[in-house]
């Protein structure tokens, strides 16, 4: 059986400052990120995808409210 890899990035404009998302998963383990710039630094907040997400994008579902918790 072949693993599940999976990798997306979204870069925007938040209030005039870059914010990325990422979104990675390799086998049967990921994880979603949020970086983005507060004063001179970067921020990143990270966080492990749950069973349920990690199914549903392998589905190809849209998954409302991902990013809430970052």
């Amino acid at each position: 059986m072949k693993k599940f890899h999976y990798h997306s990035v979204e870069k925007r404009t938040h209030n005039g400052k870059p914010m990325t998302r990422k979104v990675i998963i390799k086998g049967n383990k990921g994880h979603k990120s949020v970086t983005y710039k507060k004063g001179s630094k970067n921020r990143t907040i990270k966080r492990l995808l749950k069973y349920d997400e990690i199914e549903s994008i392998k589905r190809k579902k849209f998954i409302r409210g991902l990013f809430d918790d970052c």
